[in-house]
């Protein structure tokens, strides 16, 4: 019996409709005799035989046709609320009346109240019909195996769609909600009870929850951060639904489910830039992104298709990267023009061309080495790219004429202790002193944090090691990042374009370092796991801890000094940083350009001791392991 009803369910809609037309019509025939027995108790009188087949064929004339009319065949047994009730209720009452006049005006012998009665008995019909194949569709999910038992924390809009979805779901169903509103505790809605939240823990015991969905998209995101961190002790997966705007987009609402992001966890809410001054900033201009098909520089051109610039060139040296970004630019609504160059930072003649032949007035640089550990292995590329390209780049700026560089840098360039990071401060620096010399383009730099789910972000790859079962890798326990939206690290570039006065270092308020072992541990629960300790049978993801890598540092910092100014915006700071001369900078430039032409990376690597201050590549002292054990 259940196979038949699931080979019913899974009919085309064609043949459903026709199901449905089928059912409707019995239940005319069948309410309309048992409307005759009601009132007279015999309904095979000779004498009403005339008049109720003239009724009957006109009911199911009608009724076929109010049914198509009113679309209640189309009506999803699935989502039958009280509007679909009205409509059949219209249509019943509607043949009942029509049949009593026709009754009355024909002089009938069948007692006057049949038709009436048979109104009243087809809506009883038609609506039990489809109550009753609710109820069916409800049991037939609840003696299933679901792929996932779910529990719904927050009983409002959001969750009780989520759980109206989920019924339709074949791999999922809900059994519980958990509120924290006193008003609806204890009450049903629908099939489902809303707990407190002290009743999580029994709840989740007792319908043996494999799976938590945070269904609250109107709470500030401390809020839900609040909660995450309290659902993540007790070791189930974590589903959060977008906010109720997203709800419009067309996908179901179980389609829109996400798992938790770093994001989530971290609490770290997007600083909200005035988009405004950015629009007024960029409309109308030519404007080129470096490194365009990477994290930093996709975001900058998918932020700069939203301002009305008039050109947009993305230049990259990666064809895969620049085909991705074209596309994805190509998709969005950017009306102006859109140039795709293949290139390298590092070609002189390539970007004088470019420059010229596009009257580039703004360039945003986001072209680099990034990965610490590859630039270790590899000085003489991570100097050759990041250090003598944004040099190269500079100048051909400065000989074009271009009114803006924003060069984008990072915290790794303060004090650093890798090649990487030398490299970047050694192109501050070579910015800083073109700007020296420059009456026409305005030169500054924007230095940020880690960036969410970037592709040198510990996180994909965490998300990666817990997916093969770990172990999970942490260099040290005590290492600590700052971390940032990549949607607020673009806006913060093009915002510090509008605020550049020339030399300047922008810095954004990126709140509280965050151990990278707790936001491990973090990542494990929210995966529905448990963290194994070293040695132990118990658990499911081990995290082992590997030692620094060569170049790393225990914690980052983003100013050498302590000359703060603010600026516009109450989260952007901005500083004036110490340089080298004029003549002590040819002279590094110079050493550096040898170095790498001979491709001797202990070269580069002295060249960057001598003169990127505090610049050290000795393995950190305690008293530094101290330091950051008491900032964290």
């Amino acid at each position: 019996m259940r196979a038949l009803i699931r080979q019913t369910i899974n009919m085309d809609r064609g043949g459903k409709i026709l199901l449905v037309l089928l059912a409707d019509t019995i239940l005319i025939i069948v309410c309309a005799w048992l409307a005759l027995f009601l009132r007279v108790g015999d309904p095979w009188l000779e004498s009403f035989m005339p008049s109720l087949a003239r009724l009957l064929m006109f009911w199911l004339i009608a009724g076929g046709l109010m049914s198509m009319l009113l679309e209640v065949p189309w009506i999803s047994v699935r989502s039958f609320v009280a509007d679909n009730i009205a409509k059949i209720a219209l249509m019943c009452a509607t043949l009942g009346v029509t049949g009593f006049a026709l009754n009355l005006m024909f002089d009938a012998p069948a007692p006057r109240s049949v038709p009436i009665i048979f109104g009243l008995l087809l809506l009883v019909g038609m609506v039990g019909l489809r109550i009753a194949l609710v109820y069916t569709f409800e049991r037939l999910n609840q003696t299933g195996a679901p792929g996932e038992r779910v529990l719904i924390y927050g009983a409002g809009s959001a969750g009780l769609q989520l759980a109206k979805a989920l019924e339709r779901s074949e791999d999922a169903r809900a059994f519980a909600f958990i509120d924290d509103n006193p008003n609806l505790q204890n009450m049903r809605l629908g099939s489902l009870k809303v707990h407190a939240p002290a009743d999580l823990k029994a709840v989740l015991r007792k319908h043996e929850i494999s799976q938590i969905v945070l269904a609250i998209p109107s709470a500030n995101r401390a809020r839900k951060r609040e909660i995450l961190l309290e659902l993540q002790q007790h070791n189930r997966k974590l589903l959060t639904l977008p906010h109720f705007v997203n709800f419009i987009s067309g996908a179901s609402l179980t389609e829109q489910l996400r798992k938790v992001t770093a994001e989530d966890l971290l609490g770290r809410m997007a600083r909200q830039i005035d988009m405004p001054d950015i629009k007024t900033a960029y409309a109308g201009r030519n404007v080129m992104v470096t490194g365009a098909g990477g994290s930093i520089g996709s975001e900058l051109c998918v932020q700069l298709a939203l301002t009305g610039a008039a050109r947009l060139v993305l230049f990259e040296v990666s064809e895969v990267a620049l085909y991705q970004i074209h596309r994805q630019i190509e998709a969005s609504e950017f009306s102006g023009e859109l140039v795709p160059v293949l290139g390298s930072v590092t070609d002189a003649a390539c970007l004088a061309r470019i420059l010229d032949t596009y009257q580039i007035e703004t360039v945003l640089h986001a072209a680099a080495y990034k990965h610490v550990p590859l630039i270790e292995d590899n000085a003489v590329a991570g100097a050759a790219n990041n250090a003598l390209g944004t040099r190269t780049l500079a100048m051909a700026c400065q000989d074009a004429g271009v009114r803006n560089v924003i060069l984008v840098s990072t915290d790794k360039a303060v004090r650093p202790t890798n090649v990487m990071g030398a490299s970047k401060r050694f192109a501050e620096m070579t910015v800083q002193d073109l700007q020296t010399r420059s009456d026409t383009t305005l030169f500054s730099m924007v230095r940020f944090g880690n960036v969410l789910d970037s592709s040198g972000s510990v996180i994909p790859l965490f998300r990666d090691q817990i997916a093969k079962g770990g172990p999970v890798t942490v260099t040290h326990p005590e290492v600590t990042r700052f971390f940032m939206t990549i949607s607020e690290a673009a806006q913060l570039v093009l915002l510090a374009g509008t605020y550049a006065t020339g030399g300047e270092v922008y810095v954004l308020d990126m709140g509280k370092s965050v151990k990278i072992v707790d936001l491990a541990r973090n990542l494990i629960a929210l995966s529905g796991l448990h963290e194994k300790a070293k040695g132990s049978v118990i658990g499911d993801i081990e995290i082992v801890f590997t030692g620094l890598r060569p170049g790393e540092k225990l914690y980052e910092e983003l100013l050498l000094g302590d000359n703060l100014v603010g600026t516009p915006h109450p989260k952007i700071m901005c500083a004036r940083e110490d340089h080298l001369t004029e003549f002590e900078m040819a002279a590094a430039i110079k050493r550096l350009e040898k170095a790498v032409a001979a491709g001797d990376a202990d070269a580069v690597r002295q060249v960057f001791l001598d003169v990127v201050d505090g610049f050290c590549q000795e393995p950190q002292s305690d008293a530094v392991e101290t330091a950051a054990q008491t900032e964290t």
